[in-house]
């Protein structure tokens, strides 16, 4: 992911468009995109900081609200596989999620699947 201009990039544009040059001059001038600079100026006015905006943020899985709920079905049967646990949600909330998505929370949640000699495997926190 690209990084923001720094704060003073940001403060020499503005004050160059300021002092009366155009936004593409000062596009130009400075080496940076014409857009970054009508944003910059645009964003200045409505925002009045020239700081950049908060980038990323968490990302929301729809499982979140029933993590609970799955980590107590994977502790009460610790074999359980997750094409089980894709029917059970499907039948206890008429949510359809994929195997990837329960995979990836299980594993945020501590939870490891090892296979035994047997071939057999088993959920473990």
């Amino acid at each position: 992911m690209p990084k923001s201009y720094s704060l003073d990039l940001r403060t020499r544009v503005h004050a160059f468009v300021e002092a009366g040059h155009s936004r593409r001059a000062a596009a130009r001038h400075f080496d940076v995109s014409a857009s970054f600079v009508i944003n910059l100026m645009t964003n200045s006015a409505k925002r009045g900081s020239l700081t950049a905006k908060p980038r990323g943020g968490a990302q929301h899985s729809k499982l979140h609200p029933f993590r609970a709920y799955l980590i107590k079905q994977v502790e009460a049967q610790p074999d359980i596989t997750l094409e089980e646990l894709v029917a059970d949600l499907k039948d206890a909330f008429d949510l359809t999620v994929h195997l990837a998505s329960i995979s990836r929370l299980l594993r945020d949640a501590g939870f490891t699947y090892k296979k035994n000699a047997s071939g057999a495997g088993i959920r473990t926190r």
